[in-house]
């Protein structure tokens, strides 16, 4: 099985204080990994970590065979990482298809007519083509977390890193969510999906990580990992049975 993207031995302090703890974890080609962790375990920090925002103070980042550790965020994402964030932020005044077009046009380098195509096959992904003319400020919730996705594939990404993407959503809201990311799935991309919402990683991934203080405190099968010891006691709050 080939490793798409890997982290080894990151470590990240901020202000003293050890956010990220000799962390390493593997995403292999086509799976859709699930992380979790109580807030403040360093999710978003490994994501950051991940995808240039941040720069390890000790540790690595590979991405397909290279180390892209001191590469710069833009460059990762040409190469191929793309990322959501747990609160969408649009061009409000400007509209879906807009809005996707831009991130085609830039996230990759693209020419006006791939872009315009990938565009077109972006928003048929997310289920979105029916809202292409709308401005995107208008959108619900649920189809600003689409547009969200939309303008993370804009780039057609190898690997797509989901942050909470499910956040605030109903649970009708939710299960439309997973089908999309399963779809998404389905089309060969590979997926790390942070969330807290447990019936949407249960549904969608191949393996969970689960982490606490930025260290890793389980691994495996979702059902196994969601019935550890280490799980139940330090993320959903139970005792060690």
């Amino acid at each position: 099985m080939t490793v798409v993207l890997e982290t080894a031995g990151l470590r990240k302090s901020f202000g003293g204080v050890l956010v990220i703890d000799d962390l390493s974890v593997q995403l292999n080609e086509g799976e859709a990994l699930g992380i979790i962790g109580p807030n403040g375990a360093g999710k978003t920090t490994l994501f950051n970590l991940m995808t240039g925002v941040h720069r390890p103070d000790d540790g690595r980042v590979v991405f397909k065979g290279r180390d892209v550790t001191h590469v710069p965020r833009q460059d990762r994402c040409r190469q191929g990482i793309g990322r959501t964030y747990q609160i969408p932020r649009p061009f409000s005044d400007m509209s879906v298809f807009e809005n996707v077009l831009v991130c085609a046009s830039y996230a990759r380098g693209m020419s006006e007519r791939a872009s315009y195509r990938r565009c077109v096959e972006t928003l048929e992904l997310t289920r979105l083509t029916d809202k292409a003319n709308q401005r995107a400020g208008t959108l619900t919730l649920l189809n600003r977390k689409r547009l969200e996705l939309a303008r993370a594939l804009a780039g057609d990404p190898t690997v797509l890193l989901l942050d909470e993407i499910a956040g605030g959503l109903t649970e009708a809201e939710v299960d439309e969510l997973i089908e999309t990311v399963r779809d998404l799935h389905a089309e060969g991309v590979s997926i790390i999906w942070i969330e807290h919402i447990m019936h949407a990683l249960l549904a969608s991934v191949d393996r969970i990580f689960a982490i606490n203080f930025g260290r890793k405190i389980a691994e495996g099968e979702p059902e196994d990992v969601m019935c550890s010891d280490e799980v139940q006691a330090c993320y959903m709050g139970g005792t060690p049975v």
